[in-house]
């Protein structure tokens, strides 16, 4: 994850986590309106992508990432088993990076 000092003037106070001004790695944000919750922890990066009447678009979920990662590193939507998942907001998508492990891929040919 990128060092997210860089978008300090976006960042914001949430109203439950408080404040994380001046935080390398962590924070609360707003650009464009859309509602950003930067975390690491257990090994993971991780952005949480929220609007308040609708969900991210594809192209808005790429604009966090190029923010938020470096551009070589692999970031992933996880859809996990149905018992480990949880919904704490309809309007919110999450971008992870595993910090100590390269996330294998499909042939490029593939990913097209």
């Amino acid at each position: 994850m990128k060092d997210l000092r860089t978008l300090e003037i976006h960042r914001q106070k949430h109203p439950r986590l408080g404040d994380s001004k001046g935080a390398s790695t962590h924070g609360f944000f707003v650009i464009y309106g859309l509602r950003i919750i930067a975390s690491t922890g257990a090994g993971w990066d991780h952005v949480s992508v929220s609007l308040p009447d609708r969900c991210p678009t594809w192209s808005e979920m790429k604009g966090v990432r190029e923010l938020f990662f470096e551009a070589d590193e692999t970031v992933v939507q996880i859809f996990p088993p149905a018992d480990r998942y949880i919904n704490f907001h309809p309007y919110c998508l999450h971008l992870w990076r595993k910090q100590d492990f390269e996330m294998p891929l499909p042939p490029k040919e593939l990913i097209a």
